[in-house]
């Protein structure tokens, strides 16, 4: 819960005639649902990701990386609409996980082909490491912070 009272957005609010209350100035009221859709959107990537994450972790549970390829898109187009936000560090945050993901699991797989133990041990901690990212994420969603700072 937060005690802090938002003395910005009182000052911008315009009294409504009649005592009836205060209204949101149009420009709020638009950046408001800009900011609803960028979190219905991340909301909708972080659980795209999550699903992929889980699959990773668990043995014979796999979901097709098309999930993770279609939530890498939706990052990189909507990366831009979320600028100057704080929800811009979620796309990035979820940008930089794909691709360090990405690159260490090519870089583990030749261990493969050498030992099974070794190779499973490695992508075992490389998917727990993208799960961590991804929840962790999540977590600060929920609270409307950004991540990763």
């Amino acid at each position: 819960m937060n005690d802090v009272i938002d003395v910005k957005a009182r000052e911008t609010r315009k009294e409504l005639p009649n005592g009836g209350g205060f209204a949101a100035p149009q420009a709020d009221a638009a950046a408001l649902q800009r900011a609803d859709g960028l979190k219905t959107v991340g909301w909708i990537s972080y659980l795209l990701h999550l699903i992929v994450a889980v699959a990773a972790v668990v043995p014979g549970f796999q979901v097709s990386i098309a999930l993770l390829i279609v939530a890498f898109v939706i990052d990189l187009v909507k990366k831009d609409d979320a600028a100057g936000t704080w929800q811009e560090s979620h796309f990035s945050w979820r940008i930089r996980s794909v691709v360090w993901a990405g690159i260490l699991y090519l870089v583990t797989s030749p261990l493969f082909l050498l030992l099974l133990l070794p190779g499973m041990l490695a992508w075992a901690v490389v998917s727990i490491w993208f799960l961590y990212r991804i929840v962790r994420g999540m977590v600060a969603m929920n609270d409307n912070r950004p991540v990763g700072v």
